[in-house]
């Protein structure tokens, strides 16, 4: 495995507002309070917000949905917050189909349910 990961300065960056969006706000809300205090801590470090932006979806060049990813941070990585007692495939399926309409090549999953944040890296 190579030891250089895609994006790496600003999943830190990512990682590092959320453990302190966690530490402030402590586990037990709802996870779109993490999502908005997230976007604040981010801004504040410096970082570029579409918070939750809307992707058209094609088939056979016509229209069947929307996908409105939680946040992307710097036009590079999707961030999204989660409150679940551990991340599961269908997380990792959806951060895959998020990459791939997206044509992004990283999304951070983010588990605020726990006194200790986890994450996990999905690449595309």
């Amino acid at each position: 495995m190579s030891d250089k990961l895609i994006h790496k300065e600003l999943s830190e960056s990512i990682i590092g507002a959320a453990m302190m969006v966690l530490n402030r706000l402590k586990p037990g809300l709802d996870e779109k309070l993490y999502e908005n205090a997230l976007v604040i801590e981010l801004r504040k470090r410096g970082h570029n917000i579409d918070q939750q932006k809307q992707f058209s979806v094609h088939y056979e060049n016509q229209l069947i949905g929307t996908l409105i990813p939680d946040l992307i941070v710097d036009g590079r990585v999707i961030a999204d917050p989660k409150v679940t007692t551990a991340f599961n495939d269908s997380h990792m399926a959806q951060m895959i189909g998020y990459l791939n309409i997206t044509a992004l090549d990283l999304a951070l999953l983010l588990n605020f349910k726990y006194a200790k944040l986890q994450w996990k890296r999905v690449v595309n």
